[in-house]
């Protein structure tokens, strides 16, 4: 055997094992799941296999339910509005320590990335201490500004990423052509950096979708979020519409995903 058929069959064997791997490691994440989710079609009110079952009941439960309907239409308003101040925040941010002549970066931006490694339970009691004198604890506009709070890491980072390969000239030269700064940002840099700044906005919203300990923190029966709602229900009255709504958090976060992924492959070709 030559020494380039040998090297080939050993890159075969390497791929194929990289491929085995990635998919058992997948199958080691996606599992728990898997076991989850057939189990909200159960009949029984026990969380065990073997099903006695199958029945859409507890999909209904939800639907007619007052608290979880109040719970996902928090979540949804609180996590829009949270996304929308997080992107914007987040994208002032990413362009302002992108740029070379940004003074005292190496600061700033572990400030910025702080709620992403900070223990949240630090995180939640920080927040509550200095909402409780602003009189911001119990209320929407105080778990909103939270929840902006830990999603604009996610954009600074995927947005100042994006900024690294984007080309400064073209702005400048829509400068030099007459365009004011305002303008040469919507039109010359926004659209390049667009995709980036729609996936960090993506990962802002799944923070706050997600988002339990803060809620507790300072949310209040007005601002009960699904997993709030969730959590409640475990530690009161365990009830087989968790597993329901873990079925339709599961299917919406495969849409995110599934989103992510389009906003990757738009990007590819530019990247």
């Amino acid at each position: 055997m030559s020494l380039e058929t040998s090297e080939l069959a050993s890159e075969r064997i390497a791929r194929r094992f990289v491929r085995f791997f990635s998919a058992a490691v997948l199958f080691f994440l996606v599992a728990p799941v898997l076991t989850v989710v057939p189990l909200s079609f159960n009949q029984s009110t026990y969380f065990s296999y073997p099903m006695t079952g199958v029945t859409l009941g507890w999909y209904e439960a939800i639907v007619l339910s007052p608290e979880w309907r109040t719970a996902i239409a928090n979540s949804f308003v609180i996590g829009i509005c949270a996304t929308g101040i997080a992107t914007v925040l987040g994208t002032l941010a990413a362009i302002g320590i992108s740029r070379p002549s940004f003074p005292f970066r190496g600061v700033i931006v572990p400030i910025l990335i702080a709620p992403m490694i900070i223990p949240i339970v630090i995180v939640a009691v920080s927040l509550y201490l200095v909402f409780a004198p602003l009189h911001l604890v119990n209320t929407h506009i105080g778990v909103i500004l939270a929840h902006a709070t830990l999603g604009a890491p996610f954009v600074v980072i995927i947005v100042t990423a994006r900024l690294m390969a984007f080309d400064t000239n073209l702005s400048r030269a829509a400068t030099s052509l007459g365009a004011t700064p305002l303008t040469a940002f919507r039109r010359v840099m926004l659209p390049q950096i667009l995709p980036g700044v729609a996936t960090g906005g993506i990962f802002a919203f799944a923070t706050s979708f997600d988002e339990v300990v803060v809620i507790l923190f300072i949310g209040g029966t007005e601002q009960r979020t699904i997993p709030r709602q969730m959590w409640s229900g475990i530690r009161d009255q365990i009830n087989p519409t968790i597993l329901a709504m873990a079925g339709f958090l599961t299917i919406f976060a495969v849409l995110l995903f599934l989103l992510i992924g389009w906003l990757q492959n738009r990007n590819a070709p530019a990247r």
